[in-house]
């Protein structure tokens, strides 16, 4: 440290960083105080500044430099991400996940406000008929938000998830399960709003799980859009043609309805699990927009 009787000007501080502790801080070997002291210190101080300049070796320095802007330089993890960093998932995997578009809380709440209103509508006039948008309804906000977590039509971080180096099967999957369960979750939690009705507003589950299996089973052919997008539509008009029983139910939440959603969901999820390596020629063309064949639009 520097001389105590010196007389110093008013601007400069009232010590020094000892050269010794220099030499340290150039090699990246100085500890904690002191490392915080001469941070401090050097940024007031052009002459320890200087000092620090002819005994540092300028390699380390240089690299120092190079590692504090590559930390300054680097994303910052989100809610959503350190959370599921703290529970154990990989940090590249979080990352992808975090980048879900429909996880993000516009999806979520405009999900919430959909449910909302259909459930207050549901309790408002509670005859036979009225469970019936709600049962038309929850089927289609999985499928729709598997169709919105993939593909470069609607995904901003396509193009970043597609090079990451994994297995287009399993990026889908890391991508569309939670997007799935989050669905499902928030559909339960509807249903739980609907206790005059019982387990029949439970009947959504099994043609929810058809229809987003067939949507997956379906996308290395028509892609993430127009598959789900037709499978939409192919729900529409079966509840819109087909008839169930006399008291006005719904074909699909008929007991034959349900066997037949269940068979379409076991069997799309097996058809889904053998093209599985279809996955990775739709990850190696981004322009994939969805339609068949793969062809850009």
């Amino acid at each position: 440290m520097s001389d105590p009787n010196e007389i110093r000007d008013p601007g400069v501080p009232a010590w020094h960083v000892a050269e010794e502790d220099l030499r340290a801080y150039g090699r990246g070997e100085l500890a904690p105080p002191v490392l915080w002291s001469a941070d401090t210190h050097l940024m007031a101080c052009a002459r320890c500044r200087a000092v620090l300049a002819e005994v540092s070796d300028p390699v380390p320095l240089d690299d120092g430099w190079e590692r504090l802007d590559a930390e300054l330089d680097a994303p910052r993890p989100g809610l959503l991400e350190s959370l599921l960093v703290r529970i154990g998932v990989a940090d590249h995997t979080a990352r992808l996940l975090a980048a879900t578009p429909v996880l993000r809380l516009s999806w979520l709440g405009a999900v919430v406000a959909v449910l909302a209103m259909t459930v207050i509508a549901a309790n408002s006039v509670r005859a036979p008929g009225t469970i019936s948008l709600f049962l038309a309804l929850a089927p289609l906000l999985p499928l729709a938000g598997v169709a919105l977590s993939y593909g470069p039509a609607l995904d901003p971080t396509y193009e970043m998830a597609v090079v990451s180096p994994m297995h287009g099967f399993r990026l889908l999957m890391i991508r569309t399960v939670p997007v799935l369960a989050v669905a499902l979750v928030l559909n339960g939690l509807a249903t739980l709003a609907l206790p005059a009705y019982g387990l029949r507003a439970l009947a959504w589950l099994l043609p929810a799980l058809a229809l987003t299996a067939t949507g997956l089973a379906l996308t290395p052919r028509l892609g993430p859009v127009l598959a789900p997008g037709l499978v939409g539509g192919a729900w529409i008009t079966v509840l819109m043609v087909a008839r169930g029983a006399d008291d006005g139910t719904l074909a699909p939440y008929t007991v034959p309805g349900q066997g037949a959603a269940a068979a379409v969901a076991v069997l799309a999820a097996g058809f889904f699990y053998l093209r599985r390596d279809r996955f990775d020629a739709v990850s190696a063309h981004p322009p994939f927009t969805g339609l068949p064949g793969g062809g850009a639009m």
